[in-house]
């Protein structure tokens, strides 16, 4: 079992955190993030350490526990380093341009895919790499999954958008007869 919950997360000082009523509200110097707890967990913030507990000793009270933490937890990095994913495009003639707040994909379609930047993330194509950067955590992995998602990679020559630490398990082709 984990015991997740039961590490303080110790706040910097460039982060202001509050506590008001079943809310935390966390202000950077960039942005300012809230985490609704809807009463499932005990809040203390105390000597810029916030601390969490359960409210009793349910299985399912247990798991909000370490799920509100390392949530809270997500927000302090976001809003002190921030977060990044790196996509890898592979293929022929398959390529990525940032034109403003739009990603625009080449990637064997008739047509070009245009894909809207959401505010607060930060994307940059370096040769065959796209880096999606920003302060939410759930939010990169789903604007990745989305990109991926447009050209999966194949197992057969490995074409397509992957992460840059995924591998891709390659099939042999047919073989002829002899």
């Amino acid at each position: 079992m984990s015991r997740v919950g039961k590490r303080p997360i110790s706040i910097p000082d460039s982060i202001q955190a509050s506590v008001e009523e079943s809310r935390i509200v966390f202000k950077g110097a960039k942005a300012s993030k809230e985490l609704e707890t809807h009463g499932r967990v005990k809040i203390d913030l105390q000597n810029k350490e916030l601390t969490f507990s359960a409210v009793d000793s349910t299985p399912q009270s247990r798991a909000f526990w370490g799920t509100y933490r390392a949530l809270a937890n997500n927000i302090v990095l976001g809003l002190t380093s921030g977060f990044s994913k790196t996509l890898e495009i592979n293929g022929v003639g398959y390529k990525a341009s940032v034109a403003g707040k739009t990603l625009e994909l080449a990637l064997g379609f008739s047509h070009p895919i245009k894909y809207p930047i959401p505010d607060g993330i930060e994307m940059s194509v370096d040769k065959n790499q796209l880096i999606i950067k920003g302060s939410d955590k759930q939010q990169i992995g789903q604007i990745a999954a989305e990109i991926r998602e447009f050209r999966p990679p194949e197992p057969y020559k490995g074409k397509g958008i992957k992460y840059i630490d995924e591998t891709i398990i390659r099939k042999a082709g047919k073989t002829a007869k002899k």
